[in-house]
């Protein structure tokens, strides 16, 4: 208790921000946060997945910027996101942020940039396999399941080498008011890569996440010259290997008091428009 005590009272002294977090670390700790504080590093360790907002409030339209990658960066050097707007989709490798615009195109991302939502760890290897030539994205998923101790807790995964073919989709930035995601994924940018080297990262969540983050697989694709990628909707493995990270304790950081975050209805289940917009 007195560690709980010690670490409530850093959180007081901490960096104000416009979000109040939320805690959990699934060895049975569970710690609550609220106000302007930040939660500092004690519990942001590198077996920790740390989440900007929900799966569900992005899926309702709240794509204002609410941390900058140079403050997100402090919590890991590896993830997946999205930026304020909605402009694109993220990636981070080796501390690096990466934004694959509409265009399909891979930028360098300054620090200054926000994010409404992202995921980020420090990547520790745990495991590694090498993948079947052939493989697509469903046995893909299949496979990696069958390595993996449990379904129960966090995999950051980290993917690289030659795909015989990805597909990848990005999206445009969106201006207020701002439509549901739903809305906006049937206007994507799709694109198409052909016997391509590159590097395949994100997280596979555990099923009990449903509406705080995308259960099962989460990917984003970002090609060996750092210069196009994005959301994976297919792929055939070619010549690669993913390494595993077993991630064993979750943070969030919710938006603060006073954004639209605090009027938002999430009692509603966003699951079948997450799984459609995937």
């Amino acid at each position: 208790m007195g560690d709980v005590l010690k670490l409530k009272n850093s959180v007081r002294a901490g960096i104000r921000m416009p979000f109040a977090a939320l805690a959990l670390v699934l060895s049975g700790m569970l710690i609550l946060f609220s106000g302007s504080g930040c939660a500092n590093n004690a519990v942001a360790d590198r077996e920790t997945l740390i989440q900007i907002s929900t799966i569900d409030a992005l899926m309702n339209g709240l794509y204002d910027g609410i941390l900058s990658l140079g403050e997100l960066k402090k919590y890991g050097d590896f993830g997946i996101g999205t930026f304020e707007n909605l402009d694109g989709e993220m990636i981070e490798t080796d501390g690096v942020f990466y934004q694959v615009r509409a265009d399909g195109k891979a930028y360098q991302m300054p620090g200054s940039v926000e994010t409404p939502f992202a995921c980020v760890t420090y990547f520790d290897t745990d495991r590694e396999v090498k993948l079947a030539q052939g493989l697509d994205y469903a046995q893909l998923q299949k496979f990696l399941d069958g390595k993996l101790p449990t379904a129960n807790i966090f995999y950051a995964i980290k993917i690289e080498g030659t795909f015989s073919y990805v597909k990848t989709r990005s999206v445009p930035p969106q201006e207020k008011p701002y439509p549901p995601l739903a809305e906006v994924t049937r206007n994507q940018s799709v694109f198409e890569f052909h016997n391509i080297e590159g590097t395949i990262i994100g997280f596979r969540c555990p099923p009990y996440v449903t509406g705080v983050n995308v259960p099962g697989y989460h990917l984003h694709f970002l090609t060996k010259n750092r210069d196009a990628g994005g959301h994976v909707l297919e792929l055939t493995v070619r010549d690669a290997s993913a390494r595993v990270d077993d991630t064993t304790a979750f943070m969030m950081l919710l938006p603060g008091q006073g954004s639209d975050f605090y009027k938002l209805d999430l009692a509603r289940s966003q699951q079948d428009e997450v799984e459609k917009a995937e």
